[in-house]
């Protein structure tokens, strides 16, 4: 094994992870690894250290671990069984019914210096090669999952409210209004056919779409080569975390298109690895690395119909929503 040539990969936490070792301290990678790749990045809601949505959960783990009243509550909590500790975390995530994850990463100043949107911006990254892509349906089924009926837009009584409420439970600083703005100007109901459509476009894009174009845009902005792809399969599904079927398969598809596409993600992820480029030799189209601040081109990874495309202009509209806000959602 070559220290010298060590490529990071993850899948949705995982690709949010290899993004903050981007950024991490201030996007010094130290040597650790030559080139980034991700799969679904996680753009998560992101507070500062000491901020009063931190100091809540804090205060709530600690009075389920049964050390509110401790004059040492530090003390306290290390004093405590382990298994009393996973029960009291456990407890916090049941608590807090309209949120997916309870626990992610916070703005500590030391290792995580700058929010990921201001960080890619002002190129305080670590300047190596990156592969970030993402599905077409990232955003279905999350907020089926929630126990809060008023954030489940699966439910029949669904509103505008409940698309807001899913997001907010997400996103905890997203204000009505700028939700409403987003509505009007880039996801109108007329869009979709129903509530739970109209979330589910929103939480993908804000959540993992955009950041696969917010992470090759800004490598390209700074130097760096970059490659971005979007996974799109009508068989076999395109949900968050449906491209892993590919790797991880324990039998070839017996449709042969779906085959090939995955005999050509395999080539392209690890030639990657190698050679810091994407190459396939089964596929007969090159993967062109971006070449704008768009994040234009990326590949389409579509059984029997493997191209290079572009961004829509609607996307890029969205992202450019999203992102023009991140100082509100803490992003």
């Amino acid at each position: 094994m070559d220290p010298s040539r060590v490529t990071i990969w993850g899948e949705s936490a995982g690709a949010g992870s290899t993004m903050f070792q981007i950024l991490a301290e201030g996007g010094d990678p130290k040597g650790l690894f030559r080139a980034a790749m991700g799969d679904s990045p996680s753009l998560s809601f992101m507070p500062a250290f000491n901020d009063p949505y931190v100091e809540g959960i804090f205060q709530q783990f600690t009075t389920f671990a049964g050390c509110e009243n401790a004059g040492d509550v530090m003390q306290c909590l290390r004093a405590t069984d382990g298994n009393a500790l996973a029960l009291a975390g456990s407890k916090v995530i049941a608590a807090r019914t309209a949120t997916l994850f309870v626990f992610a990463p916070i703005l500590d100043g030391t290792f995580l210096q700058e929010r990921p949107v201001e960080a890619f911006k002002n190129g305080h990254f670590a300047k190596v090669p990156v592969l970030f892509g993402s599905n077409t349906n990232e955003g279905a089924e999350w907020s089926a999952s929630l126990p809060d009926a008023s954030a489940n837009t699966s439910m029949p009584n669904a509103t505008e409210t409940t698309v807001y409420n899913f997001l907010q439970g997400q996103f905890a600083s997203l204000t009505r209004t700028s939700f409403n703005q987003a509505v009007a100007e880039q996801y109108p109901l007329s869009d979709f056919a129903n509530f739970s459509l109209q979330g589910q476009q929103m939480y993908g894009e804000m959540r993992y779409i955009c950041t696969a174009e917010l992470i090759t845009g800004a490598a390209f902005d700074h130097g760096s080569e970059a490659f971005q792809f979007h996974y799109d399969n009508p068989v076999l599904g395109s949900n968050h975390g449906a491209e892993l079927t590919a790797f991880f398969t324990t039998s070839p598809p017996a449709d042969p298109s779906i085959n090939a596409l995955f005999v050509a993600m395999r080539e392209f992820w690890t030639s990657f690895v190698v050679t810091g480029r994407p190459s396939a030799s089964d596929s007969s189209v090159s993967w062109t690395a971006v070449a704008d601040s768009k994040s234009d081109p990326r590949i389409l990874l579509h059984p029997g119909a493997i191209a290079m495309e572009n961004l829509t202009d609607i996307l890029s509209s969205r992202c450019a929503f999203w992102h023009g806000i991140s100082g509100e959602l803490n992003v």
